[in-house]
């Protein structure tokens, strides 16, 4: 009998300490600081709208992918405190990179000239080559194109000239081999096509 009174009264005074337990739990939530007027309460109305959209392709046992929409909030007829909106920051614009010219821009052919040369097959050009650029170029490539005493093209050829040309110099080429041409040819004309900078 004693063992069972003893069980009982154990029993008795667990179930009073329950009690005073959530007595205190109750004051201690009450002393809690509650939210002050100064902070924006969220209303229904500005309260963010959260959707869970689900893929039903995916498979069950992955967790579906969820995306949030914020609602923009509904304009408050109550009278708060004022928001003062923060300036915009200055951001410049991005630099804006100017791409080099081309050395090729910086070149010009004045005072040329051709004539026949090798049983008359061959091409003789002569040429001045001035470089206007800042810089020495080299590599040089030129196009001649030929025609027929009326102007009507016969034929084109191209030559790269590996000498190097000083900057803000000129250079002249006498009798440069560009190639074979037609018998029929009477005229050439010869232009920049590209250069290498140094």
């Amino acid at each position: 009998m004693r063992f069972a009174g003893r069980s009982f009264a154990s029993g008795g005074a667990r179930l009073l300490v329950l009690p005073a337990v959530a007595v205190a739990g109750c004051a201690v939530w009450m002393l809690l600081p509650w939210p002050s007027d100064a902070e924006s309460p969220l209303s229904p109305a500005s309260s963010a709208v959260v959707r869970v959209a689900q893929d039903a392709s995916s498979p069950p046992d992955q967790p579906a992918p969820t995306q949030a929409i914020l609602a923009s909030p509904a304009p408050s007829t109550e009278a708060g405190p004022a928001i003062v909106a923060a300036p915009p920051l200055d951001i410049s614009p991005p630099e804006t990179i100017v791409p080099a010219k081309p050395p090729v821009d910086g070149l010009k052919i004045s005072s040329q000239s051709w004539r026949r040369g090798g049983l008359g097959s061959k091409a003789l050009v002569t040429f001045t080559l001035r470089n206007g650029n800042d810089y020495p170029v080299k590599d040089i490539e030129i196009a001649c194109a030929f025609a027929r005493r009326d102007g009507s093209h016969l034929t084109d050829r191209r030559r790269v000239i590996s000498d190097t040309v000083s900057m803000k110099s000129q250079k002249r080429y006498s009798g440069m081999l560009v190639g074979f041409v037609n018998v029929n040819a009477s005229k050439a004309k010869c232009s920049l096509v590209t250069a290498s900078r140094i």
